[in-house]
């Protein structure tokens, strides 16, 4: 089973930067898509941003321009770079990644544990 191990959260004043990052812990895998989602209280849980192993990007409208999605394939880490962080950003981040066990070919998703972020006004 692979293991996303979220760190990086945190509270930030209007306008500060914060770095998240996610590494996957586990045996005999690979890793296609890993991406950011986030909740507040009472809502859906909803896309941040992905990014495949060959480096494609997708953002939501909310957070293109101020946020940048990297990753590192060989340490299996994903990192979320925050800039010009907005109230609204607040939520918990939760870590997401798509692949497959070798051998077999088997399918997974896997969830981090999620990480607070909070940006005051």
């Amino acid at each position: 089973q692979v293991q996303l191990v979220e760190s990086g959260g945190g509270l930030v004043q209007t306008g500060g930067s914060l770095r998240l990052s996610c590494a996957a812990a586990g045996s005999m895998f690979v890793i296609n898509v890993m991406g950011w989602y986030r909740q507040t209280p009472g809502n859906q849980r909803e896309l941040v941003t992905t990014i495949t192993r060959s480096g494609i990007t997708n953002y939501a409208d909310s957070v293109q321009g101020r946020f940048t999605i990297s990753r590192d394939n060989g340490k299996n880490t994903v990192y979320l770079q925050m800039d010009s962080l907005k109230p609204e950003d607040t939520a918990v981040y939760y870590c997401n990644a798509n692949g497959y066990y070798i051998p077999g070919l088997t399918e997974f998703t896997s969830w981090g544990q999620g990480t607070q972020v909070t940006v005051s006004s």
